[in-house]
């Protein structure tokens, strides 16, 4: 099972669709061979060094946070039900109002579309809050994302990390 990391008044809380396997199984965020969220968060300039996903918890130490929009692990997003995150929004709503994050930034459009209910979102910056909270959306870190390669996501991260600091 894969465990927020999470505390009040973090600057960004990136919100995954739902675990992977793998880290559901290992209880590391981002773990998968594949993945490149540790890599991409580097090189954009949010930490000074490359996290391993074993270390995730030390992510707080530079005021960002991790959750996903579904608990549930699976081997890819695609494999959730509309229902899965209809059913996920209470208990989401409830803890970006408990912990109150600035940003929330969205993994990939999937979450976002489920719980803003809007059919058609751009990347970036969202018009709208949610829960108090600015919302960003950026490109899945997946190694299944192919329509994003690495200099790609290392584009869109920067964006936002130039956004809020």
């Amino acid at each position: 099972m894969l465990t927020d990391i999470i505390t009040n008044d973090l600057t960004v809380l990136f919100c995954g669709i739902n675990p992977g396997l793998k880290s559901s199984d290992d209880g590391h965020h981002f773990s998968g061979r594949s993945n490149r969220f540790w890599k991409v968060l580097h090189q954009a300039g949010f930490t000074p060094y490359q996290i391993e996903a074993e270390n995730d918890t030390s992510i707080l130490d530079f005021g960002y946070g991790l959750t996903t929009a579904v608990a549930r692990a699976t081997s890819r997003a695609d494999e959730l039900s509309s229902e899965e995150f209809d059913h996920s929004l209470e208990t989401f709503k409830n803890k970006m109002n408990q912990f109150q994050p600035k940003y929330i930034a969205f993994l990939g459009k999937a979450a976002y579309k489920a719980f803003s209910g809007k059919k058609e979102i751009p990347w970036g910056p969202q018009d709208a809050d949610f829960c108090g909270a600015k919302v960003w959306v950026l490109p899945n870190t997946s190694g299944l994302n192919r329509g994003f390669g690495l200099e790609d996501l290392v584009t869109s991260y920067s964006e936002f990390y130039k956004n809020i600091f």
